[in-house]
């Protein structure tokens, strides 16, 4: 009786042991699957880039942010207890992320776009929160301190900000909608915080809108002196184009430059193939676009015999054919999917030229993405090119062809070049 008793106990033991384990690798699993959502949505929110700087390890923060105003060195959000965020409770994650508050009650600068992080949802906070405390490695890095002007220096004056310009309105999916436009729009006006750069801003800096039931929501706006295009409906693009230029960097009709080439190579070429086609479905589901310039198959044609003849030629036409020719054609429609159009591009016919004049002095370089790994690069030509010349170079890129956008003087491109030397 006593052996029966022993060995139903022993057996019991084994069940209970083996219960435990599967519960703890049941555990395990879950905690794995979280850290690998949150990573992904890590990529969605792209976090990477501006926490992330040469020389320090990731997440570690340091970024330098100059505006007028002074600088914002973006913070270390590792799990570190002294210097990042390991201390932080989920709740206190959340309130960061989604209200710009620190847990001793501090408040964050809108350079970390929590305006749009306040609709991301508790579900995928609860897999970031998991992702950045057990998915990150910890770094004892410690980021300069921000350097902002009085009385911008004054944080607590955020609070004010915060009450008038943020909502904690929760996302709410487009009524008569598709499952899949909502899904781009709920990456588009949260984690994607598309509307941060694409949104045009208010008098105190403000975004404009923040919901897609706003028709000022992603309309277009300025950052640093470029024009940024409305995302509402994107006309000349296909469905399949906006999904090649955030996957790729680039389409048959356009490539990547300036602060959206960090974009692309840190968050959109990571996204999966599902979400980059949600957020196409869900700008041409936008109403608002804005008005086109028809395309002049004559005007096109004259500017392209004029460069083919090389006779009679304007400083501005000599200086295209030696300069830019090569690989914008003198048709000025590039190559597909290597070299963008010049003809009829939001960039060459904005209404300011710094965006265009940036590129031409600075030059600019497509991002080595997963299914587009090429490098490919355009030259830098502040070195041989004076104000003057990048000027009449810039006023016949947008006059030639198609393009009927204002001339670009010296003085603009001078104030630009200065720009460049200053950072």
């Amino acid at each position: 009786m006593i052996k029966l008793t022993l060995k139903r106990l022993m057996v019991t033991n084994a069940l209970l042991l083996a219960s435990g384990l599967a519960t703890a690798q049941a555990a395990d699993n879950d905690q794995d699957a979280l850290i690998k959502q949150g990573e992904y949505l890590a990529r969605l929110g792209d976090c990477m880039a501006c926490h992330t700087t040469a020389g320090r390890p990731a997440y570690a923060g340091g970024l330098a942010i100059k505006s007028d105003l002074g600088t914002i060195y973006s913070t270390n959000i590792t799990p570190d207890k002294q210097y990042g965020i390991g201390n932080y409770t989920e709740q206190q994650f959340a309130d960061a992320v989604r209200k710009g508050v620190r847990p001793d009650g501090s408040y964050l600068y809108p350079a970390m776009p929590y305006p749009d992080y306040a609709a991301i949802s508790n579900t995928d906070i609860h897999a970031l929160y998991t992702y950045f405390m057990h998915g990150v490695t910890a770094s004892n890095s410690q980021p300069p301190a921000t350097d902002m002007r009085f009385p911008f220096s004054q944080r607590w004056g955020m609070r004010f900000w915060n009450l008038v310009f943020t909502s904690d309105k929760p996302f709410q999916p487009i009524g008569g909608a598709s499952a899949q436009v909502n899904r781009g729009a709920y990456i588009a006006e949260s984690l994607g915080h598309c509307g941060s750069c694409h949104t045009p801003r208010g008098f105190a800096m403000n975004e404009k809108a923040l919901h897609s039931d706003d028709r000022d929501f992603l309309a277009g706006g300025d950052l640093n002196g470029w024009d940024v295009p409305s995302l509402r409906g994107i006309a000349r693009w296909s469905p399949q184009e906006i999904v090649d230029y955030l996957q790729t960097g680039r389409n048959d009709k356009a490539g990547v430059a300036g602060e959206m080439t960090s974009v692309v190579e840190n968050s959109t070429s990571h996204m999966t193939d599902a979400d980059l086609q949600a957020i196409a479905a869900y700008l041409k589901f936008l109403g608002g676009n804005p008005p086109l310039q028809a395309y002049d198959q004559q005007k096109n044609q004259a500017t392209t015999d004029t460069l083919t003849a090389a006779v009679n030629l304007t400083e501005g036409q000599t200086l295209y054919l030696n300069n830019c020719d090569a690989c914008h054609f003198a048709n000025g429609l590039g190559a597909p999917g290597a070299f963008p159009q010049l003809d009829q591009a939001a960039v060459v016919n904005a209404q300011s030229p710094d965006g265009l004049i940036h590129i031409i002095l600075q030059g600019a370089q497509l991002p080595s993405t997963p299914k587009a790994p090429s490098m490919l690069k355009m030259p830098a030509f502040a070195h041989r090119l004076s104000d003057d010349q990048v000027a009449k170079l810039a006023t016949f890129v947008r006059q030639g062809w198609s393009n009927n956008a204002p001339a670009v003087t010296a003085d603009q491109v001078q104030k630009v070049r200065a720009t460049l030397t200053q950072h």
